[in-house]
């Protein structure tokens, strides 16, 4: 992105048509985004504890993000959800349904609501979240918001939509109806009948009942099938009926096509359509479909295609993960999503990998096993962090490397494949999430389920100013990396190249960052090459990844067939992108045998560089 910056009637950001084919988004949680109250107290309410509003993501925010690359903005958690907070246009839910003071963004009150938390005239939310969207579109972001289809609050009631309420006309004496909202529980299930009994009857101001579910019950949005659901399941939830008994098995082909009319479809599909279509009609431009693999192929297929006639443009990212018992196909969920409509799907297993090199066993050539040709690899949505994983700074994980981990890490996953990447709000500043903040314990995440700040991205909100005034110089450079990395693999070779692995060539090279004490390299060092479609701009990507060893005289062979996919000539010049200091040239008949030799690769740290000849 180009760094001239003008200011006509509002922001605008000058056209970048690179930019468009591969989103680079920034997951921003609008409760602890603009906090700057950083009082901090464990368990506290909103008036002690302070809370993001919409109106905190303002135009000075927006322009500085823009600036550093990002194209799409994932506004998380601004659907109405169940919560501790009572106001005059909405009362406080039970508290036994809530999972922290400020509630669960994934327990979803109202799916044509946001949540007045976010507001400075709650009363007015709706008009403050439509600003919102209008200063996202002048800076030329596209919005995406959390779909969460598997299940919604068991306090779900739409204020602005009632007529589309889920359990609306349900059958409460049938574990499965096919046109049934929820799935109820039956007397001889599990947990000795009626009334249901939930897991929190030892919490402050909780007895562990719900009186909307004293003669019938539901099951939890983890397919949980019982009267008295443990503190671990998803027990403040209930999953929703796409007209598929799940405990039948994985087979949904008896479910309506993709051109199926309206009038046909279960009627959770249609409920779905019309929410869908509500944000679509508001500027709404793309959606992060929540456990996504939990959900029929068939409804996906007809839902896609019609926000897409809606909205051809209309961008989805699938979580899903392919180990989960409870995905509804047989064969890889991730490539079933993609064959469904889906721009992208999660890649977990990558960021397993990685974790564990700090944490486990893991090597570096453990990647190599996720390498493959077809659409996954290249439409895979790559992260360093999001809301359900620990920070890369926390103290607990990754090593206790701290915030430089996210270098590496963030150089190796983002310059894989073809598809989008995410940085989550405090990772460009190293927040570490640190100590108890609420229901979530001390768990090395930020809590979604509390009112919190986050301490260390408050500095560079620095009272809204948004230009990092309070922040440390190792936090700034390390903001500033990022911005260079993600103008980086905005360039052809990463948004349209094609991947080549060079750590299997390197196995049996001794200075490939081989460490003392072993007999293959490949452990804390990975080398690949990007190359544009039809031999144009390529470059050679070299990370390190150990937490406090630099790497000397680092030799990375090239192999031949290598360099014929690049289409090399007789000279060569490597010249390293992301600091710029180091320019290499060579001939081509030495990069099979004796290879490019880099003088020293600092611990946890990366090196693109653009191979030119």
């Amino acid at each position: 992105m180009a760094d001239d910056l003008t200011l006509l009637d509002g922001w605008k950001a000058k056209g970048n048509d690179v930019m468009s084919k591969r989103p680079i988004i920034y997951q921003l949680f609008v409760r602890t985004f603009g906090n700057t109250n950083e009082t901090n107290r464990t368990n506290g309410s909103m008036e002690e504890n302070g809370c993001g509003k919409f109106a905190d993501v303002n135009l000075a925010a927006l322009k500085s993000l823009r600036k550093m690359g990002f194209t799409h903005i994932w506004l998380t958690g601004v659907l109405e959800q169940a919560s501790a907070t009572s106001y005059a246009c909405r009362p406080a839910d039970d508290v036994n349904l809530v999972k922290g003071k400020a509630g669960s963004p994934y327990a979803i009150r109202d799916y044509f609501d946001v949540c007045p938390d976010y507001a400075i005239e709650p009363a007015s939310r709706m008009g403050e979240f439509r600003a919102l969207l209008d200063r996202c579109k002048r800076c030329e972001f596209a919005v995406i918001i959390d779909f969460v289809p598997n299940h919604v609050a068991r306090s779900y009631a739409s204020d602005v939509r009632p007529e589309l309420s889920f359990g609306n006309g349900d059958d409460v004496t049938k574990f499965f109806d096919r046109d049934n909202h929820f799935y109820y529980l039956p007397y001889d299930a599990a947990g000795g009948g009626p009334p249901l009994k939930l897991p929190t009857a030892h919490l402050p101001g909780c007895d562990g009942s719900y009186a909307e579910e004293c003669e019938w019950g539901r099951v939890t949005g983890n397919n949980v099938i019982s009267w008295a659901p443990s503190i671990h399941d998803w027990y403040e939830t209930v999953k929703l009926n796409y007209g598929h008994d799940f405990t039948t098995g994985r087979n949904t082909a008896h479910l309506p096509a993709d051109d199926a009319g309206v009038d046909v479809v279960p009627k959770t599909w249609r409920m779905m359509d019309e929410m869908i279509g509500y944000w679509q009609s508001m500027g709404v431009s793309g959606f992060r479909a929540d456990m996504a693999h939990m959900i029929p192929m068939e409804f996906w297929r007809w839902l896609i295609k019609r926000a897409r006639g809606r909205q051809q443009e209309v961008f989805f990212m699938a979580e899903a993960y392919d180990n989960d018992p409870a995905k509804l196909t047989d064969g890889h969920v991730l490539d079933a999503l993609l064959e469904a409509g889906f721009n992208a799907v999660y890649d977990d297993p990558s960021y397993d990998i990685l974790m564990g090199l700090y944490d486990g066993v893991n090597w570096c050539n453990d990647l190599d096993g996720l390498i493959f040709t077809g659409e996954r690899f290249h439409r895979s949505l790559r992260y360093g962090e999001n809301h359900d994983e620990v920070r890369l700074a926390t103290p607990l994980e990754w090593g206790a490397t701290g915030m430089k981990v996210g270098k590496p890490v963030c150089a190796a996953l983002f310059a894989l494949g073809r598809g989008p990447v995410m940085m989550y709000n405090g990772q460009e500043v190293g927040e570490p999430a640190a100590g108890v903040e609420g229901f979530g314990g001390d768990d090395g995440r930020t809590s979604i389920f509390d009112y919190w700040c986050m301490p260390e991205l408050a500095k560079w909100v620095n009272g809204h100013r948004y230009d990092g005034g309070r922040l440390s110089a190792e936090q700034k450079e390390l903001r500033d990396w990022y911005g260079k990395l993600l103008r980086a693999i905005q360039s052809p070779a990463f948004v349209d190249g094609e991947f080549y692995g060079l750590n299997f060539a390197n196995r049996g090279n001794v200075d490939f960052g081989r460490c003392e004490g072993e007999t293959v390299s490949g452990h804390w060092l990975y080398a690949f090459l990007r190359r544009e479609k039809n031999q144009g701009e390529a470059f050679l990507c070299v990370v390190h990844f150990h937490p406090h060893r630099a790497a000397e005289k680092v030799r990375i062979l090239i192999p031949e067939d290598a360099l014929h996919w690049l289409g090399i000539g007789q000279s060569v010049c490597f010249t390293e992108v992301l600091a710029g200091e180091i320019r290499i040239e060579t001939r081509r008949e030495n990069l099979a045998s004796e290879g490019i030799v880099i003088p020293i690769i600092s611990d946890c740290s990366a090196m693109y560089f653009r191979i030119s000849y």
